[in-house]
């Protein structure tokens, strides 16, 4: 069999990969991309806009609720499962239409098939039509993603959990939903099903839910779930589970309070990430991997294979469509005389619950632990004129302020947290003072409207010592 010849030779279609070959074929390079399954990657097909979606389905729900107080809605309030996934599934194959047309446009060739190398920059590929071809790359990338972990728990994975994949495609209603993690994904799924109408319980291995943030935003977020109605079981230990996700699991729990067994109807696993590189036959293309599976790379998303370069999830980013997006433009830069790194990226974080959790920049407790001296300003929600307007004061805005009047961190737990978010990053990219943003002419009433009375009368803390 012969091996056919490209400049660019791509593996995976997820956000790095599929922007990379769209501009290098419109620059005239013969550029070829491998897809095992999902045209465009997982953000349009399983994970971020779908979810997106679904989430927003849910929150319709909680708006036309009577309970609400809102005022537009009398009456028995129904749900149709088969309906929200029918409206996520349109919005899907609307997006998988775009990407093909992109494909097109540009002259990259889309090869759907799963690759595995076979040499230096060298890869063999079992085509979804059952033949196969071998592909060279004067230069390889790979974006192969990451996957849900499923932990190694006895009678786990013979229960067949579902995954976020399987959760997006429900056309019913699970009656006891069981959510092995309270993480982003984790938490925004158990609050749209409860939403929904299922009865839901998350499992925390660790001591607070979303276990890197601060303890006040921690201790909001649990609040919220269990106003909810959401039961949530901290320092939970998964012993042993029986049965099949979908009829009935029977989940043997240990806990502070003592070992119970928890019966349910659905069980989602949302524990982790595992990288797909286990298929890759990395070792035949002299690609290292670290520990936990995922591809070395230096700042420039280099791998120890020379002319191969990983981005996203495998090579162990944050997983994030926006970092997969920058490591695109990373190796776009390498390959077109620039000098951008991953070195000293400003990643923001945002949890879609609702309301939203977003962050950018430190948390006090990276800020103690770099020993650097800060202090706080926080306002609750209801400060906010927005928030009265929408009905929605739950939570706080929190800000970091270094000694030089530099915004270290930002914190938002309320409505429109993920708007408000981006005008404090950009003063951070820019290393303007608080100051700026307090005394700006922000529209009233907005969001970012906080921003004057966070940065204003926010200050009631006095300056915290990081080396404490």
């Amino acid at each position: 069999m012969s091996i056919e010849q490209y400049q660019n030779l791509i593996i995976g279609s997820g956000e790095a990969g599929k922007y990379l070959a769209w501009n290098l074929a419109k620059m005239g390079q013969k550029t070829a991309i491998v897809e095992r399954s999902m045209i465009g990657g997982s953000c349009p097909n399983i994970a971020c806009l779908p979810s997106k979606n679904v989430i927003f389905s849910a929150k319709a729900v909680s708006l036309a609720n009577p309970s609400s107080g809102l005022g537009v809605m009398s009456g028995t309030l129904q749900v149709d499962m088969a309906g929200v996934a029918r409206r996520k599934r349109e919005m899907v194959e609307e997006l998988v239409t775009i990407h093909l047309n992109n494909f097109k446009a540009t002259g990259a060739e889309l090869i759907l098939g799963e690759a595995r190398f076979t040499g230096s920059k060298t890869v063999q590929v079992e085509l979804q039509s059952g033949d196969t071809r071998q592909l060279a790359g004067e230069r390889v990338f790979l974006c192969v993603g990451s996957r849900a972990s499923i932990p190694n728990v006895p009678g786990l994975a013979a229960a067949r959990p579902m995954t976020h994949v399987e959760a997006l495609n429900l056309e019913r209603l699970p009656e006891h939903l069981v959510v092995l993690g309270g993480g982003y994904v984790g938490l925004e799924f158990a609050q749209a099903m409860r939403r929904f109408g299922s009865r839901v319980t998350i499992l925390q291995r660790g001591p607070q839910l979303l276990d890197r943030e601060d303890p006040d935003v921690s201790a909001a977020l649990l609040e919220l779930m269990h106003d909810e109605g959401i039961e949530v079981i901290l320092k939970a230990e998964l012993l042993s589970v029986a049965g099949r996700s979908g009829e009935e699991v029977r989940l043997k729990v240990r806990s502070a309070s003592g070992e119970r067994e928890i019966v349910a109807s659905d069980i989602l696993a949302a524990a982790g990430r595992t990288p797909n590189t286990d298929r890759l036959g990395v070792d035949q293309g002299g690609i290292e991997l670290d520990a936990r599976g995922y591809i070395r790379v230096n700042e420039k998303l280099q791998t120890s294979a020379v002319e191969v370069w990983a981005m996203g999830d495998c090579a162990g980013s944050p997983q994030f469509t926006h970092v997969g997006y920058d490591d695109f433009r990373v190796v776009l830069s390498q390959l077109t005389s620039g000098g951008r790194t991953t070195t000293g990226r400003l990643i923001p974080y945002c949890l879609f619950t609702d309301p939203e959790l977003a962050r950018v920049g430190m948390s006090e407790a990276e800020a103690r632990s770099q020993k650097i001296a800060y202090r706080v300003a926080r306002i609750p929600a209801a400060r906010i004129g927005r928030m009265q307007t929408l009905s929605e004061t739950r939570g706080f805005v929190k800000a970091l302020i270094g000694e030089n009047d530099r915004i270290l961190g930002f914190a938002a737990f309320c409505a429109e947290a993920s708007e408000l978010m981006a005008g404090v990053q950009t003063a951070m990219l820019g290393n303007l003072p608080y100051t700026l943003l307090r005394d700006a002419v922000l529209t009233h009433p907005t969001a970012s409207e906080g921003l004057t009375v966070l940065f204003t009368s926010g200050f009631a803390n006095p300056v915290v010592s990081g080396a404490k």
